[in-house]
């Protein structure tokens, strides 16, 4: 009961502030205003505040929310375990199928940074031949 009396207490106050912006000519904001006045009164008519009220005296009510804790703190601590897991199969070569294959990632060999003596520049494929070679293409 004195929840909802607050509500309305609030929502009462705030479209007097609106009917102040109003008269003042800004109509933008005084219906801007409004809207969030009319929030609180009509969360009360919709009984979401008695909802809330029979929810924060409730002891089972805070026992739910103490399962659901438990419940999420079991579900990320599995997650972080899983991929720790995935993570040491990765670096100890696990016997699963791999994703890439292990030296996709490395090179080759190393490209020169000048061209070599004789050769023009625009003319040296074996570095692309060997990357083809390599990947059976």
């Amino acid at each position: 009961m004195l929840a909802e009396t607050i509500c309305s207490a609030v929502s009462a106050a705030g479209l007097g502030i609106a009917a102040i912006s109003a008269y003042r000519k800004k109509f933008l904001s005084a219906a801007r205003i409004a809207a969030y006045a009319l929030v609180p009164l009509g969360l009360v008519m919709t009984g979401a505040v008695q909802w809330l009220v029979d929810t924060a005296f409730s002891p089972v009510a805070w026992a739910g929310f103490g399962v659901l804790g438990v419940a999420c703190l079991l579900f990320l601590s599995t997650r972080a375990v899983e991929r720790r897991r995935a993570g040491r199969e990765v670096t100890t070569g696990g016997a699963g199928p791999r994703a890439v294959a292990p030296a996709a990632s490395a090179p080759s060999r190393a490209v020169p940074a000048k061209p070599q003596a004789g050769r023009p520049a625009g003319e040296d494929f074996s570095d692309i031949e060997a990357i083809l070679k390599k990947h059976g293409i």
